[in-house]
């Protein structure tokens, strides 16, 4: 069953699933393409392919992708209204949400979907929707809505380099390029994500990157598009 937040006319887009390419996953590309009726491409999760100007849904699968593959995507179809962005083998709503913080997905397929389901969704992805559970867009808007509580209050007494330290942290950004963006030394960079782990409470990364998930604004996915139940 399916509820309507809005949708927009599209052309059909072309499909590139970023995978590891080998029997299994050539198998699933031929089912796929059977119950679509059109062609599906796939690409090597460590390549990086010219994207034209078609309108092209990339579907990233997350068993054979790393955090910062999946921002390399990212980056790449940034500003990019041509190409859409979805996420294939997803463990669980909680993980969903979690890439929802980092990455803007139209569609969401978990590990459980059966191939017609998937097909489905890539259909309503083509023609233009959002494609995720009813569950999935709740726990989001909530999310935003006390994210944007959260950014009318002290967070934590850091300072406003800290706070764009750690805003690139939650990117998967290294320190290198955090100091790159921030044109600043490694040096610096250490210091200050020193002085934020102890402001925080945390004690690596991850937590930090937990944190500000949880408590810093981040820009939603559009939520002018249809989602699935």
């Amino acid at each position: 069953m399916e509820g309507r937040v809005g949708t927009m006319a599209s052309q059909e887009s072309r499909i590139l699933l970023v995978t590891d390419i080998n029997p299994q996953s050539k198998l699933f590309i031929e089912h796929l393409q059977q119950q679509l009726g059109h062609e599906v491409t796939a690409t090597e999760t460590e390549t990086m392919p010219a994207l034209s100007e078609d309108n092209i849904l990339v579907i990233l699968d997350l068993d054979h992708l790393s955090e910062s593959g999946m921002q390399k995507w990212q980056a790449a179809v940034d500003g990019k209204d041509n190409i859409s962005l979805a996420a294939f083998n997803v463990r669980g709503e909680d993980h969903a949400v979690e890439l929802l913080s980092s990455l803007n997905l139209q569609g969401i397929f978990y590990r459980n979907d059966s191939v017609e389901l998937i097909c489905k969704g890539i259909e309503a992805l083509q023609s233009g929707s959002l494609w995720m559970s009813r569950a999935l867009m709740s726990r989001m808007i909530q999310l935003l809505r006390r994210q944007q509580m959260n950014s009318y209050r002290p967070a934590c007494g850091l300072t406003q380099r800290e706070l764009e330290i750690i805003g690139l942290l939650g990117t998967g950004a290294t320190n290198a390029e955090i100091a790159e963006k921030l044109f600043v030394s490694e040096h610096t960079v250490k210091s200050h994500l020193y002085n934020i782990f102890r402001k925080i409470k945390v004690h690596n990364r991850l937590q930090a990157m937990n944190w500000a998930r949880r408590n810093l604004f981040s820009v939603p996915p559009s939520y002018k598009r249809e989602t699935r139940h």
